[in-house]
């Protein structure tokens, strides 16, 4: 099978590197890629919004599979063009992506289908934004409605800064604060067949300890040992099934990657967002662990036949993927410091380097290029022994002003997560 990546992240080089390593898969292209995708994939220089060109790209390749890996490329459209010529695509269409592409539409959805999730106002005035403050109170949750790269969501005590966070956004949707962990679980379907994968856990503050602001992820692991029993059926039974159905039923069936990203509350397992793509840096940990070959997956969700397939089927042990950011990510991240080390951690057993924000200046070095540089991610026979490997790959690392969190997955190893 001849397959083409459409991204420039972290998930896009986790998905090149699984299709590569995939026994089903001949060719792997991606567009535009970086510097890590170029070391599994043939690049492209093709706007990955142009879905035009992104269609044109793929029939001149003789592509039989295309991956839309990020949010943006799906919102407007992208998987819609590539279908339109004829190719099979991962991905929801314009309309499906809805879900992610805007808060609103998807409380509106889950509403629909009796979804549970928090409380929440959609507010487009500062008096509407007051008085949604005012009514759920502190912790404050703002979330811009539209897409804003994993940082249009606040969540603080301070109300002055949850009404100027809102205040920089079109709208808003304000809602009641969940308490307990946060669980991703992410289902592909083919808009009727719902395979769920196994549970990870993410970290969206920048600083150990959940301090410092909210960030696109900074880690990332799985399994999750102190998951409840039942999780994956109740959430595959309460929410993926229900949330497929209803977008089936309003003509805009879903197919693609639905991931729920869920809160476990005192008051019950909660949704707190969906998203239409891959999760970064879940998916870097998941794909490590994945044992069906993920084309079998991602072709069969494209083509309505995902009920052949069966369960993804997983490896024994851990993953756990610590992301490498660069100075002063997420305010205002440095560019253009050299790396090095890269080749040193993709030599340590069971490690993978994943680029994200990377790139190579006019003398051919590998440099930063964005907020979250890297991920590295260590597989290993439990938490602890996966954790230890992926912070040998992060040591082996040298960038200016780099900063990571340590605390990836440690609660979890040590057994006191939910303590």
């Amino acid at each position: 099978m001849k397959t083409l990546v459409i991204g420039t992240g972290g998930r896009e080089h986790a998905l090149a590197l699984a299709l590569a390593r995939d026994p089903h898969v001949d060719e792997v292209h991606a567009a535009p890629g970086n510097p890590g995708i170029a070391a599994v994939a043939t690049l492209h220089p093709v706007d990955p919004m142009d879905g035009a060109a992104v269609a044109a790209l793929a029939v001149s390749l003789g592509i039989e599979l295309v991956v839309v890996g990020p949010e943006a490329p799906l919102v407007v459209g992208v998987a819609d063009a590539v279908r339109e010529a004829g190719i099979a695509c991962f991905g929801p269409s314009r309309a499906a992506a809805q879900l992610e592409g805007s808060k609103a539409f998807a409380k509106q959805v889950m509403a629909a289908a009796e979804v549970p999730t928090a409380l929440a106002r959609v507010c487009e005035t500062p008096d509407e934004v007051v008085a949604a403050l005012d009514t759920f109170g502190a912790p404050y949750v703002v979330k811009d409605d539209g897409l804003a790269a994993g940082k249009g969501v606040i969540v603080t005590d301070d109300r002055q800064a949850a009404i100027e966070h809102a205040a920089g956004c079109d709208r808003v949707v304000i809602e009641e604060y969940l308490d307990g962990p946060e669980v991703s679980l992410f289902a592909i379907t083919d808009g009727e067949t719902v395979l769920p994968l196994q549970p990870a856990q993410d970290f969206k503050r920048a600083l150990d300890d959940d301090e410092g602001p909210n960030t696109g992820g900074m880690g990332a692991y799985t399994p999750l040992p102190w998951a409840p029993d039942g999780l994956v059926a109740d959430v595959t039974r309460r929410v993926l099934v229900p949330t497929v159905q209803e977008m089936a039923r309003r003509g805009t069936p879903f197919q693609g990657l639905l991931y729920a990203g869920l809160a476990l509350t005192s008051r019950g397992m909660r949704v707190v967002e969906f998203n239409a793509r891959f999760g970064d840096p879940e998916t870097q940990s998941l794909l490590a662990l994945l044992q069906t070959p993920l084309s079998t997956l991602l072709h069969g969700a494209a083509t309505g036949t995902l009920s052949d397939v069966g369960l993804p089927q997983w490896r024994d042990g851990a993953a756990v993927t610590v992301v490498v950011a660069s100075e002063d990510y997420p305010q205002a991240p440095r560019t253009g410091d050299v790396i090095d080390g890269v080749d040193e951690a993709n030599a340590l057993e069971g490690v993978d380097v994943i680029h994200a924000g990377t790139a190579l200046d006019a003398e051919g070095r590998l440099v930063t290029a964005g907020g979250r540089v890297l991920s590295v991610t260590g597989q290993g026979a439990d938490l602890t022994q996966a954790r230890d490997r992926a912070y040998q790959g992060v040591d082996a690392l040298r960038i200016r002003g780099a900063h990571h969190r340590r605390d990836i997955a440690l609660a979890a190893a040590r057994g006191t997560m939910g303590q």
